[in-house]
């Protein structure tokens, strides 16, 4: 990020003289390095304390200019370091806005500090009409059921333990986002007397979840005696030798491996135990893997039961899971109840090293070779708009932040944890864009190309985050598959015709995005971005995708928009029609 962006004039220095101070004094003691925000009068007193007293950096502004955005962004980030960023939300207003990319933050258990406002909560203290409306009573009730914990702090000392308690939450396994409270009059009032010194580091204590002996045991019994045990790898860390030892575990127990596209990469998809594509719906090859197992490992798997049932899998199971710390029965996001044999109550990345600790660590795969660069004139399709980007990628390092439904997993191997990091986590149209934003800020530096691969739908309803990326410097490639629909629905629609015997030639009705087509490179050139396209004609588009490739290596933020023929993978419209696993 340019040093001379966004650096105030300064102002005179010395001890914290308000309450926001404090709470500014606190994030920087806990390494929070960015600070998302959409500005609100609510938290004004730690807008100031950030500008004017921290001097706008540790952590630094990122002005959003949408509250999801923000949120989103802090997501992003987190997928690729597991690292928290803070997000600011102005009062209630601001955080029902935000409340879609917490919920997906939540659902994706990442970490996020959610920092909101609300008051005065002393009632004289309030302006007329503004801020009586922008006071709630309780206002975490919002987000309490996908939150990890939230308050609300009246002093200052307060604030400074409860955002300590709040990092300290939101980072230990399961994580998730938190929400912290601050009173607008506690932030604008100044402080009766300095706060005495605070050693941060002792109220951050580790929480690590070894595995017991005797568990370990059993569930090397149980896998060394399959005959065909399958390891399903859900929730897994983007740690490299995590990875590596996940591999080695792997390979000495000659065990399949099952991945999906709704978590991050967890094991690599051309591996010769890796069985099928990854996909949002588990593909045909692999269910027959998994069907076919007689022990299952799952590592975090998400939605264990429900993969079991719609499978008719009947094998016995070791489930390694932390996740039901955080089942509250408000959201069905714990999904169905698996059957399971033996349960590891600890992090899958602790319980494979435990598991194998012996193991050698498995060097890694040679290149990924681009596909052919010929591709014949005329219409594309979403496997071929991945294929052209893969090539015209070439050998660089990539990072996929984000991949439509419409995407096939057979398209694009991954060999690296940051080969891809998943997806929106609770199915939320819009969080594409500001997901991989926070992404690609993290992503920064470290020679990965950043590729987002984004709907039209989510790409439009998130579209203005990239304004964000513009003007912070940060790198980002988004290619928009634009099939002109919201197509799920469509098939949707399908679906419910069919079965009530009633024309499925209706199902675009509600549905189309056209009669205008939306011009999407035009969108994204109004936020400050390269824009190209509308690119229709597939012999055009790896000539495209290295001119925009190129935009990117030179510090800037490309959109490609590519027209796309309506269609899934066969598995993801057989689960969506209700003719296969779903």
């Amino acid at each position: 990020m340019s040093d001379h962006l966004e650096r105030p004039i300064e102002g005179p220095l010395g001890n914290a003289l308000f309450g926001s101070d404090i709470v500014a004094e606190t994030l920087r003691a806990l390494d929070i390095p960015y600070i998302a925000l959409n500005p609100g009068a609510s938290y004004r007193g730690l807008h100031d304390s950030i500008v004017n007293y921290l001097g706008n950096k540790a952590p630094q502004m990122l002005l959003c200019l949408h509250e999801e955005t923000a949120v989103a962004i802090c997501q992003g980030y987190a997928k690729v370091t597991g690292k928290p960023l803070a997000a600011c939300v102005h009062s209630n207003v601001g955080l029902f806005h935000a409340t879609m990319a917490i919920f997906n933050a939540w659902c994706d258990r990442m970490p996020v500090l959610v920092l909101g406002a609300t008051g005065p909560v002393d009632a004289p203290k309030r302006r007329p009409w503004i801020d009586w409306i922008h006071t709630a009573r309780d206002q975490g009730a919002i987000v309490r059921a996908y939150t990890k914990w939230d308050d609300q702090p009246a002093s200052a000392e307060a604030a400074r333990e409860s955002l300590l308690r709040a990092n300290w939450m939101t980072r230990t396994a399961p994580m998730g986002p938190v929400y912290v409270n601050l009173d607008a009059g506690m932030q604008e009032a100044p402080l009766d007397q300095p706060l005495p010194p605070l050693d941060h580091t002792r109220f951050m204590p580790a929480v690590t979840s070894s595995v017991p002996e005797d568990q370990v045991n059993q569930a090397l019994a149980m896998l060394h005696n399959a005959r065909n045990p399958v390891i399903l790898v859900g929730r897994v860390s983007r740690e490299e030798t995590a990875w590596a030892q996940r591999v080695a575990f792997a390979e000495g127990l000659n065990a399949r491996v099952v991945t999906d596209l709704k978590v991050g990469a967890g094991f690599p998809t051309d591996h010769p135990l890796h069985a099928g594509a990854p996909a949002t719906f588990i593909v045909p090859d692999a269910a027959a893997i998994v069907a076919a197992a007689d022990v299952i490992l799952s590592l975090d798997w998400v939605d264990l039961g429900g993969t079991m049932r719609a499978l008719g899998a009947t094998g016995k199971v070791i489930q390694v899971s932390l996740d039901h710390h955080l089942h509250n029965g408000w959201s069905m996001d714990h999904q169905a109840l698996p059957p399971v044999d033996l349960f590891i109550a600890a992090d899958p990345d602790i319980a494979v090293a435990a598991l194998s600790k012996s193991a050698p660590l498995v060097a890694a795969l040679p290149p990924v070779a681009s596909p052919a660069a010929s591709f014949e004139a005329g219409p594309i399709s979403v496997p071929v708009l991945g294929e052209a980007l893969r090539h015209a990628c070439g050998d660089r390092t990539v990072s996929l932040l984000h991949l439509p439904i419409s995407w096939s997993g057979a398209t694009w191997p991954f060999r690296h944890p940051l080969d891809f990091i998943g997806s929106d986590g609770g199915g939320g149209i819009g969080a594409g864009p500001g997901i991989s934003v926070g992404a690609a800020l993290a992503l920064r530096g470290t020679g990965r190309l950043p590729v987002s691969i984004c709907g039209d739908g989510d790409f439009m309803m998130g579209v203005t985050a990239l304004w964000t990326a513009v003007h912070y410097r940060i790198p980002l490639l988004l290619v928009v598959a634009n099939n002109r629909s919201f197509f799920n629905d469509e098939l949707h629609q399908e679906r419910v015709a069919r079965a009530r015997n009633r024309p499925v030639e209706n199902k675009w009705i509600g549905q189309r995005i056209d009669d205008p087509a939306i011009d999407m490179a035009k969108l994204a050139e109004g936020q400050g971005a390269v824009g190209f396209g509308p690119v229709e004609d597939a012999a055009s588009l790896t000539d495209i995708f290295e001119k925009a490739i190129a935009v990117v290596e030179a510090g800037g933020v490309a959109v490609v928009d590519v027209r796309v023929t309506p269609g899934y993978a066969a598995a993801t419209t057989a689960a969506l029609m209700g003719t296969g696993p779903g």
